[in-house]
């Protein structure tokens, strides 16, 4: 609206571009600032599952190493070990899902807000272009 009215308010065909074009960089710092945060939340739901299966590693090779310093296999000898690894396996997915789908979802509504912006802006260019007609050809 300031770049339309920047041009006196006349809708002429240069005035209705400027401000399709002004439409334009607007949304595209929104969608900048909307999107802020989002490379995080991804981030943690795809690396999150893999901490957890290094701990899994490391549990594992912890019982293994029960086994080699015990010489008796049992599940004792390995308990502890592989309860390392299940609540390092159980950690990682517990971080994982909620970030995925926090991920998911503020997509989505980045996305729907994209389309009402589209919408909006192309409802305030159709305003001004049937303006335009009103006034007459220039």
């Amino acid at each position: 609206m300031q770049e339309f009215r920047a041009s006196s308010g006349q809708a002429t065909d240069e005035s209705i571009a400027s401000a399709g074009r002004a439409l334009e960089r607007a949304e595209a710092i929104v969608h900048a600032k909307l999107k802020r945060g989002l490379s995080v939340l991804a981030t943690i739901g795809s690396t999150a599952p893999f901490v957890g299966l290094f701990g899994t590693v490391i549990g594992i090779l912890h019982a293994f190493d029960q086994i080699a310093t015990q010489k008796i296999a049992g599940i004792g000898a390995v308990a502890g070990g592989i309860s390392e690894a299940l609540v390092t396996t159980a950690f990682g997915l517990l971080v994982a899902i909620p970030a995925v789908m926090a991920f998911n979802y503020f997509t989505g509504r980045v996305e729907a807000f994209d389309v009402e912006m589209d919408n909006s802006s192309s409802e305030l260019i159709d305003y001004f272009i049937k303006q335009s007609h009103r006034a007459g050809p220039r």
